[in-house]
């Protein structure tokens, strides 16, 4: 039997037992399933950010442009690592200690309900972008692993029965515990892979001269530093207001577990991009004529059978994390800010477990019907990911500077949001900075502060909070903890 078709089925057959080891952990209330009962410890709080942030896009998508513009592509995860390192300095505290679900139902409670309902769906949105590259990756590891068996369409299908599957049968007890095992396995099959491959590419200096490219192994040209700058902008961006992130951050045992738990995670991936780049590099030398998504894989392959096997179910491990991770949030955005407070307001917490189950299945199925259509990753997520600007100047106004705050302000700073990046797509004339990143920055920033200097009768209250809601006399007051 082909080695990596065992190393493979080890694999999964390893992370549903322990799916279904952490079952009983999420059973009970929903709040177990969907937040891990908020008992995550530092360890696990440190692993399930790697895991989200170390996934396709980070080792596959790293790769793909480190084939065309050499090793700086790996700066792209080392800007996660710094946004996961400024979210534990700054936000990740007091996000656990507002004890709020979602994002949107921060919205909801210190502005107003348009406010959530526009969160929500951008949220959701963004989230089954970045997902859908989970499979896209996932179908390129199990075709280069089983070419005998798998496509990269078939690859993408059985990655959403684990991804699925995993995410169904234990929730964020299930996502955080097997990180454990994905972190610690992609980590070490990556470097193995990178020692074996440049071994067998002649040693750093034979790369060198044999390079395509004249930049291949330096760490800003290739990419450029505009590039590498707008990619720490738009994931400091991400990091700070991201449901999938901030689900992780809101798990936490307490305030500092959080806050220690993602600088910890913040640290540990600052390296390892460039060893996914290196790997690209080489790629680049010995494969001159492959598709650039193909270039991780085919170099991998080049090794140990049993080494290739271990390495890239490392790589599909990393694509697990973060996928289970992105799944439960969206599903957490469906049943929490949708389903409870719109379908069915006085729906027991048993029913609300199920609901969320039932997201997690759907909006699987729906990511891999997206995933069927996307090509060039990080490009991809770049663009998606910026529509996070508005919802981390809301965040950041709200938690540092409320007496600025108008509750008015949320509503629009997230439509002007949109409205940049549509136009930003398909309006080329309005393109006149490096990225969309900074006219998102801009805008939302003056629009925000703009309608609340206009509107400062209607400001926000952090302390003894009455939310805008209950003015409107549609919910109850929830006060904020601190």
């Amino acid at each position: 039997m082909n080695s990596s078709v065992i190393v493979v089925g080890l694999y999964i057959c390893t992370i549903f037992l322990i799916s279904w080891y952490t079952k009983h952990r999420a059973a009970g209330k929903a709040e177990n399933y969907i937040l891990a009962g908020r008992q995550l410890t530092t360890p696990l709080i440190m692993v399930s950010i790697v895991g989200l942030a170390v996934g396709g896009a980070s080792t596959i998508g790293v790769a793909e442009q480190a084939y065309k513009a050499g090793l700086s592509a790996g700066w792209y995860t080392t800007a996660w690592g710094i946004g996961a390192i400024v979210m534990g300095m700054t936000v990740a505290k007091k996000y656990r200690s507002l004890n709020i679900t979602t994002i949107p139902e921060m919205l909801e409670r210190y502005y107003d309900k348009k406010s959530m309902i526009i969160g929500i769906i951008c949220q959701i949105i963004v989230q089954l972008v970045v997902m859908s590259m989970q499979y896209v990756a996932g179908g390129m590891i199990l075709a280069a692993l089983m070419p005998e068996i798998f496509t990269p369409t078939t690859g993408m299908l059985m990655s959403a029965v684990v991804f699925i599957g995993v995410t169904l049968i234990g929730g964020m007890w299930s996502a955080s515990i097997t990180n454990l095992m994905n972190v610690s396995l992609k980590y070490a099959g990556i470097l193995m892979a990178v020692v074996l491959a440049v071994r067998m590419a002649g040693g750093m200096d034979q790369i060198q001269m044999n390079l395509p490219m004249p930049h291949g192994l330096d760490f800003i040209d290739g990419v450029g530093p505009m590039t590498i700058v707008t990619w720490i902008i738009v994931l400091i961006t991400v990091n700070l207001s991201l449901q999938s992130i901030i689900q992780i951050s809101l798990g936490a045992k307490d305030v500092h577990t959080a806050r220690k738990g993602f600088i910890i995670g913040g640290l540990l991936m600052l390296p390892i991009g460039f060893v996914s780049a290196l790997l690209g590099v080489i790629a680049s030398e010995l494969y001159p004529n492959i598709s650039a998504t193909a270039a991780l894989p085919q170099v991998i392959m080049s090794l140990d059978p049993w080494l290739a096997g271990i390495t890239l179910a490392a790589l599909w491990a990393a694509d697990v994390s973060c996928a289970c991770n992105l799944l439960l949030s969206s599903a957490t955005l469906y049943s929490h800010d949708i389903h409870k407070r719109f379908v069915d307001p006085n729906m027991s917490d048993s029913k609300y477990l199920n609901v969320t189950r039932i997201s997690v299945f759907l909006l699987g199925l729906l990511t891999l019907s997206f995933a069927l259509t996307i090509s060039g990753i990080i490009s991809t997520l770049m663009a998606g990911l910026s529509l996070m600007t508005a919802f981390s100047v809301i965040v950041l106004m709200t938690m540092y500077a409320p007496k600025y705050c108008s509750r008015a302000a949320a509503f629009y700073t997230i439509l002007a949001s949109v409205v940049v990046l549509v136009a930003w797509m398909f309006v080329p004339a309005v393109r006149v900075l490096p990225h969309v990143i900074y006219a998102e920055w801009i805008v939302c920033g003056v629009l925000f502060v703009g309608i609340s200097a206009v509107t400062r009768s209607n400001a926000i209250h952090m302390e003894g909070v009455e939310p805008a809601a209950v003015q409107e006399g549609k919910t109850k007051a929830v006060p904020a903890q601190h």
